[in-house]
């Protein structure tokens, strides 16, 4: 297989290939071929982003799996579709370059989250293009129009989050090509299709396919770029898992005048539960939370102390008038665990609201998890914490009878999540990262101990045993996993330069 990947990539580059250009020239020839080249990659990444991308979304899943194997294809990399073992396929590509010592994953995901298209400006799988933010008056231009200012934006679900790689690393590939220049380390992709659903089959498809995935590292490309728009390379990511809870009151909905003081209310009680899960700053009011929390090393505080201090500008850009914990640094507080509440519901407000005693309560909990929690001990606690506070658990809808004999009931329903991982930022992989992107940028870039978000990246670090890092390419104010989603264009020749310098320059500098 080496070999044939050899001969595919040696005939697509020209016979004086340039292999470990310097980094003027890499940037100097890319820069120049984005600027030439714009409308066709736009072109390209709209073709991308029409196609509707919900995992749960059998047909259409693979639509995006099949497209985006052809775009690989086209440049030349061998690709196939790995069975998903249960969800969606992965596309998987190769590319093995004559001379490279190292061979590096990308890993990047072409899933979307669920829509509400009631919620967009625009549909949520018709790309749009426009001169600027929403926020700021933005208006739709023609796809084909040639980019003129550096705010202009392409909307649509998936722009930032995660289908922009994708687009930029094709891009980086035509770019060096036409330059002449030859990647530096060999190439394989590793396209998942179920990130934004919790990756419940990624382990399955590591295991079958753990030799043809043997590299010497793995590239995360996921997330965004720092707040102050420079590059960021991370090193590790929060964990996750989820929790929904259901508190019951009376079997039908009860007149608030005739039953209220008697009759208890849910969502009365549902609110006093989660008042004690957190306190007002963030702290889990749960015992032991904290117990497995693994302290920073010194090279990852001497990292955070180095990260930008962007608070103020964010307060002012979110309209927030404080933040929580006493105004403790957003880069300090994204190394720590959170416990989240995505949602509660009970009765109804507004032109809807009755008065009456409603039936039950719920809420929706995401944990973000950081090294060593796991979910398993999460869950663990978060239990011994509810029978403590008098709670019987039950896991399916209870009867009637069930709901008569325990005063304090509730119903649990967990999500599987995943663990955290944290890799060595001293490592040669992670010290090369940093310099090529750095070189691409023009100036340092911001290391992150730890992403705020949550990727599968302990699977990759367990399964292998091989330094993990992620190098994001997204705009920090993309509208990840809301509505009217998108990508700041100079963040994706950004990426696609940073791409170009990863491919051109890592094995020189990889030592």
């Amino acid at each position: 297989m080496r070999s044939v990947l050899a001969i595919v990539f040696l005939s697509l580059v020209p016979s004086a290939a340039v292999f470990g250009a310097d980094a003027a020239a890499v940037q100097g020839a890319v820069r120049s071929w984005i600027r030439a080249h714009e409308r066709d990659v736009l072109r390209e990444f709209a073709d991308v982003l029409a196609i509707p991308n919900l995992a749960s979304d059998g047909p259409n899943i693979r639509r995006n799996a099949e497209h985006i194997a052809a775009m690989l294809a086209r440049r030349g990399i061998a690709t196939r579709l790995l069975d998903g073992e249960g969800g969606p396929p992965v596309v998987y590509g190769e590319r093995a370059v004559p001379g490279a010592r190292r061979t590096v994953v990308i890993y990047a995901h072409y899933d979307g989250q669920p829509v509400d298209p009631a919620k967009w400006t625009s549909p949520p799988w018709k790309p749009v293009l426009r001169d600027g933010p929403l926020e700021a008056g933005g208006r739709e231009v023609a796809l084909d129009a040639a980019p003129t200012g550096p705010e202009w934006r392409i909307y649509g679900r998936s722009a930032g989050d995660d289908k922009a790689p994708i687009v930029a690393l094709a891009a980086a590939i035509d770019a060096l090509q036409a330059a002449g220049i030859a990647p530096t380390v060999n190439l394989k992709l590793f396209l998942e299709g179920e990130e934004e659903a919790g990756s419940p089959h990624l382990q399955a498809v590591l295991e079958k396919n753990k030799e043809r995935l043997r590299a010497d590292a793995w590239l995360l490309c996921d997330g965004p770029v720092h707040q102050t728009r420079r590059p960021q390379v991370f090193f590790g990511a929060r964990g996750v898992t989820d929790v929904e809870i259901t508190l019951y009151g009376p079997a039908r909905a009860l007149h608030s005048g005739h039953y209220g003081n008697w009759a208890p209310n849910p969502a009365v009680a549902l609110a006093h539960l989660v008042a004690g899960l957190r306190d007002t700053d963030g702290r889990i009011q749960i015992a032991h939370f904290y117990d497995d929390v693994r302290p920073l090393t010194p090279a990852e505080r001497e990292a955070l102390a180095s990260v930008p201090d962007v608070d103020a500008e964010l307060r002012r850009e979110l309209a927030l008038a404080v933040t929580e914990a006493g105004g403790a640094r957003l880069a300090e507080r994204i190394l720590l665990p959170a416990l989240n509440l995505r949602g509660l519901e009970s009765g109804a407000v507004g032109e809807r609201a009755a008065n009456a005693i409603p039936t039950e309560a719920r809420a929706s909990i995401d944990f973000r998890l950081v090294p060593d929690q796991t979910p398993a001990r999460v869950r663990e606690r978060v239990e011994a914490h509810l029978r403590a506070q008098g709670y019987a658990i039950t896991y399916e809808t209870p009867s009637l009878d069930a709901r008569r004999a325990q005063p304090k009931l509730v119903r649990l329903a967990w999500g599987s999540g995943y663990p955290p991982a944290r890799t060595d930022m001293g490592s040669p992989f992670a010290r090369a990262l940093v310099a090529v992107t750095g070189e691409a940028a023009g100036g340092p870039v911001v290391r992150m101990p730890t992403l705020g978000g949550s990727v599968p990246m302990h699977l990759f670090v367990e399964t292998f045993g091989v330094p993990v890092v992620g190098l994001p390419i997204a705009n920090h104010d993309d509208n990840q996993h809301a509505a009217d989603e998108n990508l700041r264009l100079q963040n994706l020749w950004d990426g696609t330069a940073a791409f170009a310098s990863v491919l051109a320059r890592l094995g020189e500098e990889w030592r």
